[in-house]
């Protein structure tokens, strides 16, 4: 098992920062993916940005520059930086921890950019 705690949600202004922190514990493999996605009510879950456990990175469209995704292994944490962000980025964002078979999910931390 592997359990993921997402922090750093919250309200932010139109053109305002968050950064969210996920951090794994339990039987994680040294070879994984970790990432978020991000879900509105109605709309399907949607990637927001994924690394692997060399740090290699990927990003949903039209996100990358404004997001940005990092990791310390040593922490085993997962890091979402969130920039200049607009209220259509308000949603849940969730992490998650994959390796092999497996996949987890993180409880979810909101995200609402609104004045």
């Amino acid at each position: 098992q592997v359990q993921l705690v997402e922090s750093g949600g919250g309200l932010v202004q139109p053109g305002g920062s968050l950064r969210l922190s996920c951090a794994a514990s339990g039987n994680i493999l040294s070879t994984n993916n970790m990432g978020w996605y991000r879900q509105v009510p109605g709309i399907e879950r949607e990637l927001v940005a994924r690394i692997t456990s060399t740090g290699l990175t990927d990003y949903g469209d039209g996100l990358k520059g404004r997001f940005t995704i990092s990791r310390d292994n040593t922490k085993r944490t997962v890091y979402l930086q969130l920039t200049s962000l607009k209220p259509e980025d308000t949603a849940a964002y969730y992490c998650y921890y994959r390796d092999g078979r497996r996949v987890y999910w993180g409880q979810g931390t909101q995200v609402t950019v609104s004045s």
